[in-house]
């Protein structure tokens, strides 16, 4: 039987910290060859829309996924969102499809968890200011699981809505922190320990100067197109930085594509995995000064395993709609 899961449903289920648990196994996993998750390609959708179609496979729960992620940013003009995904999980030991779910909740939790491991292992232990640029869903959910991994004190966020602010206040005043609203990204540059681009900036909307010693940054919410990006060469070139996978960051990222284009670095300034970094097989920050920058491109092997964990939660609550394709 296949598990058709709605957004509402998978929402519901999804618990935070189990997500960042198994966010982190999964790279370890990608680390140490017990998953794979090849480099995705790009069609061509529907006018200036782009279809990519993300794989992976998990011996550990001997489970494959392939999302579609359609980026149409044509849709705004629809009412639509930019951004709509659909993942379909197969058994890698019976080739029966387990299920298929809505990829909305999925991708932007496990987004920020990716952040989140990617901060508990790179960002100094003393950070307490987060700031973050852009002041929407993607936001909330990093102040969240940043919050989980870091004694955090004060937000700094910047937007260019004041309305949207106000909404990202009050979408975390449970968490009881200081929250400053800023005059311009630099200023969140200037102020933050750890900084986070949630944007789908086109051009750089961050720039290398601005950036403090010791900083880390989770640099998140480009397109996965290859000429558009969040932060300049410099802020690339000045950092040590770590990806999620170096063949997706070479295929799709525009931050990283961009920076060798216009030469400020080399494909080997992007050879650190984060799952390397946590199983030690490589360093991520080596002292207190250096800057670190997570280079967040989203792979399929991180949405497989929060399907996984959702799943799992569906079948044990009684949740979802359970079908028969092969009737």
């Amino acid at each position: 039987m296949t598990l058709v899961l709605r957004h509402s449903e998978i929402s519901a289920l999804l618990d935070r910290s189990e997500v960042f648990t198994a966010v982190e196994r999964a790279l370890t996993d990608l680390s140490t060859g017990a998953a794979e998750n090849p480099a995705p390609s790009s069609m061509n959708g529907t006018e200036d829309g782009r279809i990519i179609p993300m794989v992976a496979q998990s011996g550990t729960a001997e489970l494959a996924v392939v999302k579609v992620l359609s980026d149409l940013p044509g849709n705004r003009a629809r009412g639509l969102p930019r951004q709509r995904s659909t993942m379909l999980v197969t058994s890698t030991r019976t080739g029966e499809c387990v299920a298929v779910l809505d990829g909305r909740a999925i991708t932007a939790i496990r987004t920020a968890a990716a952040s989140a491991v990617a901060t508990a292992h790179l960002a100094r232990a003393d950070s307490s200011v987060v700031g973050v640029v852009g002041a929407g869903n993607l936001a909330v959910e990093h102040v969240r699981a940043l919050h989980g991994v870091r004694d955090l004190e004060r937000v700094v966020v910047w937007s260019r809505s004041a309305d949207t602010v106000e909404r990202f206040r009050d979408s975390i005043a449970d968490l009881d922190l200081k929250i400053e609203h800023a005059v311009s990204v630099e200023d969140v540059a200037r102020q933050s320990h750890i900084v986070c681009t949630l944007t789908p900036s086109i051009s750089p909307i961050l720039l290398g100067e601005w950036l403090n010693a010791g900083t880390h940054l989770n640099v998140v919410g480009a397109a996965p197109r290859p000429n558009e990006r969040e932060v300049d060469g410099a802020a690339i070139a000045r950092s040590r930085v770590v990806v999620d996978s170096t063949a997706t960051a070479l295929s799709k990222s525009g931050d990283a594509l961009l920076a060798i284009g216009k030469g400020a670095v080399d494909e080997s300034h992007f050879d650190i995995e984060l799952g390397d970094v946590i199983t030690g097989r490589k360093t991520g920050r080596s002292t207190d000064e250096e800057i670190t920058l997570f280079d967040s491109t989203g792979i399929g092997l991180e949405d497989l395993a929060v399907a996984e964990l959702v799943i799992r939660r569906a079948r044990a609550a009684g949740v979802g709609t359970e079908v028969d394709l092969t009737s």
